[in-house]
């Protein structure tokens, strides 16, 4: 057995021991085969997302590149949620269950087919979150910032917003001293939430214009962008005190280009904030030397199945074709729209994802997502380490390639958002996903993306986020390159 110790433990914590004692006890006993264990890795996380798509103890098997079983398989323990009463029992079972002819677990409603994550279900739960926020929030009592981990958005933060205005005021002046200020100033924000920052950005821009005299206002043309429009709704009467210079326009963050094509090269100022967290990933694994792809399936416990059961009459076994009605056509699936938020919020909180890994020729079996070459892949496996599971953060290319063409020549891009800046920190705990309310969050591959931006010719930089001690928000900017 290989052990993985996927976290840095605490001064006290004795989660990795406990499950190492329990182990040892089962050893003893003889309740453990040898044989499996000899070609078992054991992998302990600390999930630091109260709310997550795995149970305390998982499971994950491998395959070929045709889908024959192999060898290979994975335990994985969350050691943040083992009970220690009854870790022995569940570690055995759960080794039992590597070494068993039917790899298929009865227990559980199966809510779709296995599939690469980034097709899995939990994006339409998300979509469908953000497109029915109101249904949510109404039901729950609060609103979606207040399940952020500080109960809000570092996005508003006064001073943060402050400094970025700064930052784009004294680029408009540098442009102005040579004539290179066009007539148009066009700054965007990607994913507006519920425009509080747009409104402190475009205050804040228009008190210091009117304090320097600069007479930029009246020539900002303000976008907020948005696939979902009750959020641009929402939003947009956030900033009514600056509705000349603000427009509100649809727009996907995967390919903002499609919407807003008519601006290529004319934006001086892009931001995002917590979106790229929020787009589809895939995972690759590294074990021995060989790639695999990390498939999904989201399912039920039994025991929440169950529960669901009773209290909205679905029974499990008609509980996929319900999940299915309710991604397709919404939360009135039942005649009745609180009944169908009910349904639509306990599922989301029960629901997990069952993992297995799919060995890959090579990367040229790799699916690479939009604006991503096999070279680039090569380069970033080349600063890995030799045993690693990352995020090929897909959604995020492509948000990113179809985003700086919008740029002007002098323009920049700027995301607040949680990166991995190097491949060797996914060795240093769990990255995602987890659940955020009814949305899904991700930590983005931050080396990723830097190659991909010296690729379309900008230089991708990370920068903590100061003005929150504690706070694991990282600010991405470009410059373009020489």
């Amino acid at each position: 057995m290989i052990i993985h110790v996927n976290f840095l433990p605490k001064p006290g914590d004795t989660g990795a021991s406990e499950v190492i004692a329990s182990l040892a006890g089962l050893l003893d006993q003889g309740r453990l085969d040898g044989d499996v264990l000899s070609r078992l890795r054991l992998h302990l996380d600390w999930l630091q997302y109260k709310a997550n798509f795995r149970e305390p103890i998982t499971v994950r098997h491998a395959s070929g590149a045709r889908g024959e079983p192999t060898a290979l398989a994975e335990l994985a323990i969350d050691v943040r949620r083992a009970r220690p009463e009854r870790l022995a029992d569940e570690l055995a079972r759960a080794i039992a269950s590597v070494g068993a002819a039917n790899r298929e677990v009865a227990d559980r409603a199966v809510l779709e087919d296995w599939a690469p994550l980034s097709r899995s279900a939990i994006w339409r739960f998300n979509r469908l979150f953000w497109q029915r926020l109101g249904d949510w929030e109404h039901q729950s009592g609060r609103g979606f910032e207040a399940a952020l981990p500080s109960g809000r958005s570092d996005a508003n933060h006064p001073t943060a917003v402050a400094d970025a205005v700064a930052d784009f005021w004294t680029l408009l002046v540098e442009l102005d001293k040579r004539g290179q200020l066009p007539p148009e100033i066009f700054a965007l924000e990607i994913g507006v939430g519920p425009g509080t920052r747009a409104g402190l950005w475009l205050d804040r821009f228009k008190a210091l214009d009117e304090a320097r005299a600069t007479g930029y206002y009246p020539r900002l043309r303000f976008l907020l962008a948005d696939y979902s429009m009750p959020t641009l709704d929402r939003a947009h009467r956030a900033v009514e005190a600056h509705r000349d210079v603000v427009s509100t326009i649809a727009t996907d963050a995967l390919n903002p280009m499609r919407a807003l094509s008519f601006l290529r090269y004319k934006i001086l100022y892009v931001h995002l904030t917590n979106v790229y967290d929020n787009l589809p990933v895939d995972e690759l694994v590294r074990r021995d030397g060989q790639l695999y792809l990390v498939e999904t399936r989201a399912y039920l416990p039994e025991p929440a199945a169950t529960a669901i059961a009773s209290t909205y009459g679905v029974v499990p076994s008609e509980q996929r074709a319900a999940v299915a009605r309710l991604l397709d056509t919404g939360p009135d699936l039942f005649g009745d729209r609180e009944r169908g938020v009910g349904f639509w919020r306990a599922v989301w909180a029960a629901v997990c994802l069952e993992e297995r890994l799919r060995r890959l020729e090579g990367i040229a079996d790799v699916p690479l997502p939009p604006g991503l070459d096999a070279n680039d892949l090569e380069e970033l496996l080349g600063t890995a380490p030799a045993d690693v599971r990352f995020h090929l953060s897909g959604g995020a290319v492509e948000s990113f390639v179809n985003t700086v063409p919008l740029l002007h020549p002098r323009g920049y891009l700027q995301v607040q958002d949680i990166f991995v800046a190097t491949m060797d920190e996914y060795r240093q705990g769990f990255r995602g996903p987890g659940k955020l309310d009814g949305s899904v969050v991700n930590w983005v591959n931050g080396a990723l993306l830097r190659l991909v931006g010296a690729r379309a010719g900008y230089d991708v930089h990370f920068a903590p986020f100061r003005y929150r001690p504690g706070s694991r928000t990282t600010i991405l900017y470009t410059t373009l390159r020489e």
